[in-house]
């Protein structure tokens, strides 16, 4: 009978526990601006989104020699692809930019756009990255996702 109440317990306390996920701000560390720099999750199911580059439903270009038109067009196909998950902006804890030719005047043209889609209470861990080439000339912006989700309790067979 012990044995069964415990188990019970546990099983009952681990559902509490199923995909917390913390942004923390370290001590030691300067703040982030629109992003966080840890952020620990689990259990749970993690989505891996690839590089969004911007192109349309229909695979054209948007925004051609306009950064701030491409990023919208990506995070829209990142809404999209998490979407298709069952996720959001809520659920993304990493992301990874990589932006071509980046000068640092571009950052608030980013981040206004970043700002229109990511939790801002609790933004995701970010890192951006200028590079020299994107897989296309005509791509000025990639951007990757990770999502964490909470772990569903598996349905009862009727």
């Amino acid at each position: 009978m012990k044995s069964f109440f415990f188990s019970a317990l546990l099983f009952f306390g681990c559902l509490h526990l199923s995909a917390q996920t913390q942004f923390l701000k370290p001590e030691g560390i300067a703040p982030g601006v629109g992003y966080t720099h840890v952020v620990v999750t689990g259990p749970g199911k993690l989505v891996f989104i690839a590089g969004q580059v911007a192109r349309d439903k229909q695979g054209n270009l948007v925004g051609k020699g306009d950064l701030k038109a491409q990023t919208v067009q990506v995070f829209e196909n990142l809404k999209a692809a998490l979407a298709s998950a069952g996720a959001s902006f809520n659920d993304v804890v990493k992301i990874n930019w990589y932006i071509k030719d980046f000068k640092q005047e571009n950052l608030g043209a980013l981040r206004d756009v970043r700002g229109m889609y990511v939790n801002k209470d609790n933004p995701p861990a970010s890192t951006l990255i200028g590079v020299v080439a994107l897989a296309q000339d005509d791509y000025l912006i990639e951007v990757e996702a990770v999502a964490s989700l909470p772990d569903k309790p598996a349905k009862k067979k009727k």
